[in-house]
């Protein structure tokens, strides 16, 4: 039996890769031929940084996923598939992975060819759309799902819709050693002469120590030898973003209490020798977290193996496992509960001796080797019961391996502390040209979409820059200018209707998605200063992006009437230029076929998509039909040319074909995609896609590989070299698209093969 362990692991500090590291120990120890653990099988492990050299890894890991990297998980697939594995275990918290709830897991399971079993760390009682979908999605490709507890069962079956019959409950595993005698802890000054309470594990808000330290003053007056020891790191993640600020937040609280002499933290990570020394040392082991949902607690489990004495908050995972005189429980956050039961056990040693007596003969059947047994036992199942070619074997729609690696590099080269410079001769910033709005308005989508991926340091400082610029911009009416000299002279007192609208669309989405709070107040007072001027466009592109951008707003502040009629005053012109132009054989809004063309439909997508109007609806699906036979008949994207334009009844002008007309079409088809969920939505948008990388009508890459850049049209000679802003950030803004939807191909791969274009 070959495993491969899909997981965090060691030396990262995570209690999913220390699990991980000692599931694998477990099954070997069921094999005593088996000299090292690289003869049972493989780690891919997943990395929480871009450096693949950022953990010095034992040899059984013979692969790396960069967390934030797509790409990664389809080539972890393969490497599994190729591999000799029978089986593959993969370890899921929502956490450890990447996208939006760690959906970037689901592309990998969906290519596995090897028997799956997944082990749900947590299973949330409310669960977010992608959350509950992400579950789903693991269940249907797993042959079984472990979890840890009765409740695990009962939240999978009905709140998710899992068969129970796929549902295995195998408990947490614990430590297979007994206490060292004598026990080094015992000496220790924090334990000599000492009553001592101890918590263990990574520390970080949330935990509830807090509670603890307020139940010392009570405790302490009956027995002044108390003594509470905190036991573990800071969790990283919580480093990175406050440092030690919880720590310090309780010795501020236990010098306030009194305490002080009572609270010492042992800041180490410990083998797991070392903690069940410290168990066995310790009187009465406390779990204080805040609330229930905790369906599975490490710590907890290796409390009650070691024979501990356990008082712990009703979260779900105590409730049972504390169950039959195996501990105490007390209510959240209650101090004085706790006080009053470590007051009672430690002033009735008898009744504290029989706890740990029943957890430690219940912690025998949770012995790392025997929780091995169970799981190879599962694993021969799902082998047996396997049979591939039941599944569907599918290419995606979006193939990422032909798609470069996202950088910034560009943008970064374009842009100061002003904006984002609007042009470049060839690669380099040509500053003579000054800034524009609608560029600084596409560069802050732009980030966006890049912070929210990834979670990119550089994406989120570039925020307050365009942010900043389209302040600058605002006119005290709430108009916008457009132009801005380099050295900073405005060259326009009122900018475009399109360069307003665009900025509306920018601060929608930042009103939408942005996670910082400072950011979002400051774009809606912005957004509501240009409101009156939201009645005055008379521009079709001007309004449909205006469109956008309430549309965007509206999804993140639902209950605004004001903006929802605003929104349909606004798409009526639409409706009306399409109702006075259409014929039979010219599905469009005007007389020809200009710049920015997919931005229409796209506005009446959006529009729909808040108000359900069945005509908007349809008049989006005709025209966006329509367009798509103009310009994706030759099984290629050839946009509408900029020389000369698309006049109804004249010749086609293929050149000059502008880069934000490809990003308009890839927005068109992924939003008709969000809005009716078909699949050759978003075939077509990969092929529009492709245009960038040379499936055009030169067959020339418009993307450069070496400045990371995108130039800046499509002539009948060749390239227009230069790559300013706004071809940039169209190919940037498409491809971060394009990556949003690979994330939901578990969805329209459902089919199991690739749809076919019609037009």
């Amino acid at each position: 039996m070959k495993i491969a362990y899909i997981s965090t692991y060691p030396p990262r500090e995570c209690g999913i890769a220390t699990f991980n590291c000692n599931l694998m120990r477990a099954v070997n120890a069921n094999f005593p031929e088996r000299k090292s653990l690289l003869n049972g099988g493989f780690v891919v492990a997943l990395n929480d940084s871009e450096n693949m050299q950022e953990y010095e890894y034992p040899e059984e890991v013979k692969y790396i996923i960069r967390q934030n990297h797509q790409k990664d998980y389809i080539r972890a697939a393969n490497y599994i598939n190729t591999s000799n594995a029978d089986v593959c275990i993969m370890e899921h918290e929502f956490g450890i992975y990447g996208g939006e709830s760690g959906i970037y897991i689901l592309p990998l399971i969906n290519r596995l060819e090897k028997p799956l079993i997944s082990i749900l760390h947590t299973i949330l009682k409310d669960p977010s759309y992608v959350q509950r979908i992400i579950i789903r999605e693991i269940a249907e490709q797993s042959s079984k799902i472990v979890v840890m507890s009765k409740r695990a069962v009962e939240f999978l079956t009905t709140i998710y819709d899992v068969p129970e019959e796929k549902i295995v409950i195998i408990e947490h595993g614990v430590p297979d050693v007994e206490a060292s005698k004598p026990n080094p802890v015992k000496s220790l000054s924090q334990f000599k002469n000492r009553k001592v309470m101890l918590t263990f594990g990574l520390i970080s808000r949330g935990k509830g120590l807090e509670t603890v330290v307020r139940a010392l003053p009570k405790i302490a007056r009956i027995h002044p030898e108390i003594m509470y020891v905190v036991l573990g790191n800071t969790h990283p993640g919580v480093i990175k973003s406050s440092g030690e600020e919880y720590r310090d937040h309780l010795k501020t609280l236990a010098a306030q209490l009194n305490v002080s002499s009572h609270l010492s933290f042992i800041n180490k990570f410990v083998t797991e020798e070392e903690l069940v020394d410290y168990l066995a040392a310790t009187d009465i082991y406390v779990t204080p977290y805040l609330n229930e949902a905790q369906i599975t607690s490490g710590t907890l489990s290796y409390a009650v193996g070691a024979g501990a004495a356990v008082v712990s908050t009703p979260y779900w995972h105590a409730t049972e496992l504390l169950a039959d005189n195996r501990g105490r429980l007390f209510d959240f956050k209650d101090a004085d509960a706790l006080a009053e039961i470590v007051i009672e056990l430690l002033n009735q040693e008898r009744v504290l001796n029989e706890l740990k007596e029943n957890a430690y003969d219940y912690g025998l059947h949770l012995r790392w080797p025997v929780i091995g047994a169970e799981y190879i036992r599962v694993a021969h199942e799902s082998c047996a019961t396997h049979d591939f070619s039941d599944r569907i074997l599918k290419n995606s729609i979006v193939d990422p391996e032909i798609m470069p690696k996202f950088s910034l590099n560009h943008v970064l080269r374009l842009t100061d502390d002003t904006g984002i410079v609007q042009h470049a001769k060839y690669g380099i910033p040509n500053l003579k040209e000054g800034y524009c709005l609608d560029d600084n308005a596409r560069a802050l989508i732009m980030a966006l979409m890049a912070y929210q991926r990834s979670k990119s340091r550089e994406a989120f400082e570039l925020l307050p820059i365009y942010l900043s610029y389209i302040h600058y911009m605002q006119t005290e009416d709430g108009n916008f200018r457009n132009f801005l000299s380099f050295d900073r002279r405005y060259l326009d007192d009122v900018g475009s209707e399109d360069s307003f609208g665009r900025t509306i669309w920018s601060l929608g989405y930042l009103i939408g998605c942005s996670s910082n709070n400072s950011y979002k107040e400051f774009a809606t007072e912005l957004f509501h200063k240009s409101f009156p001027h939201f009645k005055t466009l008379k521009h079709l592109r001007g309004m449909a992006n205006t469109i956008i951008g309430i549309s965007l707003y509206l999804q993140a502040v639902p209950g605004d009437e004001g903006m929802v009629s605003e929104m349909i005053n606004l798409t009526q012109p639409l409706i009306d230029a399409y109702d006075r132009h259409q014929t039979e054989d010219w599905q469009w809004f005007e007389e020809k076929m200009t710049y920015d063309n997919a931005i229409l439909p796209l506005a009446l997508l959006h529009s729909c998509h808040i108000t359900g109007n069945e005509k908007v609806k349809q008049t989006a699906l005709k025209t966006m039909a329509f367009l798509d036979e103009v310009t994706l008949s030759k099984g290629y994207l050839s946009p509408v040319g900029n020389d000369g334009w698309y006049s109804k009844g004249k010749n086609f002008p293929v050149y000059d074909q502008q880069a934000i007309e490809t990003m308009a079409m890839v927005l068109m088809h992924f939003q008709a995609y969000t809005n009716f969920r078909k699949p050759q939505y978003i075939e077509k948008m990969f092929l529009c896609y492709k245009w960038f990388l040379g499936e055009n009508s030169l067959r020339a890459p418009l993307y450069d590989h070496e400045t990371k850049g995108c130039c800046d049209g499509l002539l009948p000679g060749g390239i227009n070299r230069n790559q300013g802003a706004e071809s940039t950030l169209a190919y940037l803004i498409s491809h971060l698209t394009v990556l949003k939807a690979f994330e939901l191909e578990y969805e329209y791969n459902k089919a199991g093969q690739s749809v076919s274009l019609s037009f």
